[in-house]
């Protein structure tokens, strides 16, 4: 039978079970089946919104859930709204990055695999054949990067005629990305007439502007807590040299204590050198960026969630949208110029109960940077004295707010990376949990 959704109380943050917010009962089998009862925060408060068909904007830390709190509903209402003739795409759903949409795919088997309901996903950097042949089977949800859909609708592969519910995922993600001329070229191809589900780790006046042109009376969900770094992440600072660097990372990295790392970059080419110097020091790692085929990117993620390597170094693109467990620490080999980044960074280690460090290299040009995410963490650094490259007088650059040289720039195609966005809240992790995530069910980790 069906259950469907006739409206109840919101319960602000009380305990509840998946079962009170009147979901399908073979989504709350599969659920059961995975071990999960109790929705988190974010999903208490956004499928009611979403299962009674309003237009959402829901803003909270990646890590707490927010996947489930649309596929969930999305299958839902996908099931109690049978298919009229023949099957078509009825819900579609865009994320910023290849790994994500991965992900998204796989939750929404998990949940739906009681449901006769069909999704596929569809990315760039692999060839479009099987994608293509995918879509040939009519699924029910599309899941896609944004410029690979483009393809295949421009190539008539793809009809996006008959969408009932879109949603931009890690929305903020994606506008920093520069994706924004494509998500209004798909827009442009949808209905008018639709649910748009817009979630995001921050709300910015880039991400207003998007639900106001895309969304019809929107209701706004927030959920982000006022600190959202786990309080089991060591954050350090280690004062160093530029040229010091790379001697730095080595001599921490060859430590019996780093079991597993994530090494950050600013910029795909320094990833690779740096990858590239681990290997001649006798470190087993490997690099992973947006230049990376999805073959490769999907080879070195299951080389570092299987042991085989000790480090994997890339740049922001690994800081949401993947999930390895164990990582021990993360390393800020560069600070970002936005720190939020340095949230979502570090919110790679110490998940699901356990520890984790969080070192960042600091040079003369980087101070500036480094007070900038102490301002917004609320969190001063502890400053490492005791290793072997410290530098005195870039730690007395601290204390006198002063910073030397210019501030590193870094650019993306050829233009100047964006300035950190004012009345941004800040985030975490997507699919990764912090400590501050409520557990619940039989596993210490979240529905996402």
């Amino acid at each position: 039978s069906v259950v469907f959704y006739l409206g109840t109380p919101r319960l602000e943050f009380m305990q509840q079970s998946f079962s009170s917010l009147l979901l399908h009962t073979s989504i709350l089998r599969a659920l059961s089946d995975e071990g999960y009862d109790t929705p988190t925060p974010i999903q208490q408060k956004a499928i009611p919104d979403v299962l009674s068909g309003k237009d959402l904007i829901a803003v909270a830390q990646t890590g707490t859930g927010k996947t489930a709190a649309f596929s969930l509903p999305i299958l839902h209402r996908l099931q109690a709204q049978e298919a009229r003739g023949r099957r078509r795409i009825r819900a579609l759903i865009l994320t910023p990055t290849r790994e994500l949409a991965l992900q998204i795919d796989e939750s929404l088997r998990t949940y739906g695999r009681h449901l006769p309901l069909r999704s596929a996903v569809i990315l760039g950097g692999v060839p479009a054949g099987k994608q293509i042949k995918a879509v040939r089977q009519h699924p029910d949800v599309l899941v896609a990067t944004p410029g690979r859909l483009l393809d295949l609708y421009n190539q008539g592969h793809i009809n996006l005629d008959q969408i009932e519910v879109l949603v931009f995922d890690e929305a903020d993600r994606m506008l920093d990305m520069g994706f924004l001329p494509d998500v209004k070229k798909i827009v442009s191809h949808l209905p008018t007439k639709r649910q748009t589900l817009l979630f995001s780790a921050t709300m910015s006046s880039d991400i207003a502007r998007l639900a106001r042109q895309m969304q019809n009376d929107p209701v706004k969900v927030d959920v982000t807590p006022k600190v959202s770094v786990p309080t089991k992440i060591a954050q350090q600072v280690l004062f160093v040299e530029k040229n010091n660097k790379r001697a730095l990372l080595s001599d921490i990295l060859k430590d019996k204590g780093v079991l597993r790392a994530l090494v950050f970059t600013r910029t795909k080419h320094l990833a690779n050198r740096l990858m590239k110097h681990l290997l001649r020091q006798g470190i087993t790692a490997d690099a992973i960026h947006s230049n990376k085929t999805q073959s490769a990117r999907q080879k070195a993620l299951s080389a570092f969630h299987r042991g085989h390597i000790k480090v994997l170094v890339g740049t922001d693109i690994i800081a949401r949208g993947i999930d390895v467990d164990g990582v021990s620490h993360v390393i800020n080999y560069e600070l970002p110029h936005e720190p939020e980044s340095y949230v979502h960074r570090i919110g790679r280690t110490a998940r699901a109960g356990t520890e984790g460090t969080a070192m960042s290299f600091c040079d003369a040009e980087e101070v500036g940077l480094l007070k900038g995410i102490e301002r917004l963490t609320r969190v001063p650094l502890t400053t490492v004295e005791n290793h072997p490259f410290r530098s005195s007088e870039i730690a007395e650059l601290r204390q006198s707010g002063k910073a030397v040289g210019k501030p590193v720039q870094h650019r993306r195609n050829g233009r100047s990376a964006p300035s950190s966005r004012k009345g941004s809240s800040n985030a975490v992790q997507e699919k990764p949990r912090s400590d501050n995530t409520p557990k619940f069910g039989r596993r210490s980790r979240t529905v996402r």
